[in-house]
């Protein structure tokens, strides 16, 4: 289950993205309570399921609601708009936003599920690779170096993803793409296309800048986008750097799944602690909340040139 994406099964994998020709559309009332659906009694692993495999993700979404009702985790007048757990796709290129999805498809998360609950969606809804708890306005990793870890726990399945990333750096007359694996319960959830923004972002300020490109880092790496991006688009030696270990880890991972072989280096140190100067540029990606200013002050004393994305 746990398939590492990579550049040897990429093709087949954005593929299968696509539906047949015989799958059919179903429209379901995002508003409506779901037991008011027609066929709710009929909601089960082959209701509506294409012989490809494949079911609108509607449908699925409404297959796991029925569930959430019947185990009490959501009142009968539940909804797929208000009430539907947070689906993430196990696999994701760029912006493509399938409509019809098979096995292993989705990755959910809600505050309120249990073991029992999640292990019945599992074993009965064929598209879910896991099932995660967590709270959702939480931040999800470690916020600074004054932070404990926050996590979403695994309570079924596993909770690896891959995210595929277009860019507009071109290698033998190809775009190239970066391959992004990473585990739901410890990353922070960005979806690809927020992810390929900033690397536009980034791309257009390399463009148009004058930015030695010796020495770069990234300096709160995450999954190591940044870092890879850099690394393709030409610097000498790119610095990877975050406070997580995990994250650290799925880094190097992510790295190797890359082909990159350039000179890099990795770190594990939360950014205001790093002892290093003399670098050409500083690529800072922060969560949300975190103290900016404070941040910018050590990107500007270690790099020439300093991009907050």
């Amino acid at each position: 289950m746990n398939e590492k994406c990579t550049f040897e099964n990429l093709s087949e994998k954005i593929d299968d993205l696509n539906p047949c020709g015989n799958c059919q559309d179903v429209q379901i009332k995002k508003f409506t309570p779901i037991k008011d659906f027609a066929d709710y009694d009929k909601l089960n692993n082959d209701y509506k399921r294409c012989s490809c495999g494949k079911r609108p993700l509607d449908v699925v979404m409404a297959h796991i609601l029925k569930i959430m009702v019947e185990e009490g985790i959501v009142s009968e007048k539940a909804n797929l708009r208000r009430n539907s757990p947070i689906p993430l796709p196990a696999f994701c290129f760029s912006s493509l936003n399938p409509q019809f999805i098979g096995k292993d498809s989705l990755i959910l998360i809600h505050s309120d599920f249990d073991k029992e609950v999640a292990s019945r969606i599992f074993n009965e809804v064929l598209e879910v690779k896991g099932v995660l708890k967590g709270d959702l306005s939480k931040t999800i990793g470690i916020f600074d170096k004054d932070s404990t870890e926050e996590t979403y726990e695994i309570l079924a399945g596993d909770d690896s993803r891959c995210d595929v990333l277009r860019t507009l750096i071109k290698k033998d007359d190809k775009l190239v793409k970066i391959i992004i694996n990473k585990f739901q319960s410890v990353n922070h959830i960005e979806v690809a296309s927020t992810t390929e923004e900033k690397l536009l972002k980034l791309y257009n300020y390399l463009e148009n800048n004058d930015v030695g490109k010796v020495i770069a880092i990234d300096g709160m790496c995450g999954s190591g986008a940044i870092g890879i991006f850099l690394m393709h688009y030409g610097f000498e030696k790119v610095i990877f750097n975050d406070i997580n270990p995990k994250l650290v880890e799925i880094t190097l991972d992510n790295i190797i799944t890359n082909n990159i072989d350039g000179n890099y280096e990795i770190l594990n140190c939360a950014f205001e602690d790093l002892d290093i100067t003399g670098l050409d540029l500083c690529i800072i990606d922060m969560y949300p909340g975190a103290n900016i200013e404070k941040i910018k002050e050590k990107a500007n004393k270690i790099a020439n040139d300093v991009l907050i994305i």
